[in-house]
């Protein structure tokens, strides 16, 4: 039996991540009809339009288009630091987990990771490890990394965040924000995302994570790390020429995108109520602040046949990273999945009492 078959919704239902989503019928016309020009040169309409909006979005003085959030985050640190510097960040952030280790094959950087004391990182976490003085056995602290939303899919508050920002300041160390979701972090803050984006020396967010364009990220900051960053992007390979036909997809997911992204928050919320009434399974409620739901199964060795289950279902999750399921909402998926999963879960959990891991 397929997965279509076996999903009466007739379609599969792709909860992998945010990224999956195809850009709209709106970002196919624009990136049809977008006027273009060599970036390189400065000269890509569409792009400088893009990178303006961004730069205003995030109440910085300019913007950079890059290719990936990761390369955006990699730019960064190249921008921000020298050769041997250290960057302080949590241990569980995407820089951390899911960059191929690029800080020190790129920036050539030393990451000084930490496990927040808390939900989300302190000041308390960071001023221990900022190294002071002169001593030669050190490196030199040379940026701070922060997340928000996190990893988790929770939400850092701007008390916290404007806490570490103006303690950096005073020991001269700069900060930079890993944004990639920076409009959910908004919504749910009730704020515009440049109130978060103020408490950080750089930020970056993703066209291509919820806000369902098909490429790009954007970095935005000064006007002097902006021109160092555009120098580093070449040297990365990051001139892209005719790239407004990126950024016309981009400027329709920043205009119009971000008003939709309720939507998953409340899908998320819903699926992440009907997966806390199995005892089966544990799931983080209190951290569903955007649109990630995590969970993990008592019996972690069930995991894999909880997974295949809903494959066969027709819903697709990645495996289990460290004990822990991610589902992600985004444009594509509407209530009515919710209700499919909903529906399914029953017979998934009585399936793999009987065979694989049993509960």
């Amino acid at each position: 039996m397929s997965m279509k078959e076996s999903n009466n919704t007739g379609r599969i239902i792709d909860l992998r991540s945010d990224t999956v989503t195809l850009p709209t019928e709106e970002m196919r016309k624009a990136i049809y009809e977008a006027e273009l020009g060599d970036d390189v040169l400065g000269e890509d309409p569409t792009v400088n339009r893009l990178e303006t909006m961004a730069a205003e979005k995030m109440g910085k003085e300019e913007a950079l288009l890059v290719p990936s959030g990761t390369f955006a985050n990699q730019l960064a640190l190249f921008a921000h630091c020298n050769r041997g510097d250290e960057v302080i960040l949590p241990e569980n952030c995407h820089i951390v987990q899911n960059e191929a280790g690029a800080p020190s094959v790129l920036a050539s950087v030393q990451l000084r990771s930490f496990m927040p004391s808390g939900d989300h990182p302190v000041w308390e976490d960071i001023e221990p490890r900022i190294r002071v003085g002169d001593n030669i056995h050190h490196p030199k602290t040379g940026l701070i990394v922060l997340e928000n939303p996190l990893s988790n899919g929770d939400v850092m508050p701007l008390k916290e965040l404007k806490r570490i920002y103006n303690n950096a300041k005073e020991y001269g160390v700069p900060v930079h924000l890993d944004g990639a979701r920076i409009f959910n972090a908004a919504l749910y803050l009730e704020v515009d995302a440049k109130e978060i984006a103020r408490f950080t020396d750089s930020t970056m967010f993703c066209l291509s994570k919820s806000l369902s364009a098909p490429i790009g990220s954007l970095l935005t900051g000064t006007v002097a790390f902006i021109k160092k960053a555009r120098k580093l992007r070449k040297l990365m390979g990051g001139g892209m020429r005719q790239a407004g036909i990126i950024a016309a997809a981009g400027i329709v997911a920043v205009e119009q995108m971000t008003m939709r992204l309720a939507e998953d928050h409340a899908n998320a919320k819903r699926l992440a109520g009907i997966l806390s009434r199995y005892k089966e399974l544990h799931v983080e409620s209190d951290k569903v602040k955007t649109n990630m739901v995590f969970a993990r199964m008592i019996n972690h060795l069930a995991e894999k046949d909880f997974v295949e289950k809903l494959k066969t279902r027709g819903v697709l999750i990645y495996p289990p990273r460290s004990g822990w399921l991610r589902f992600v909402t985004h444009r594509g998926i509407e209530r009515e999945d919710i209700d499919y999963i909903e529906s399914v879960l029953p017979e998934v959990m009585e399936e793999i009492s009987i065979t694989g891991g049993r509960l």
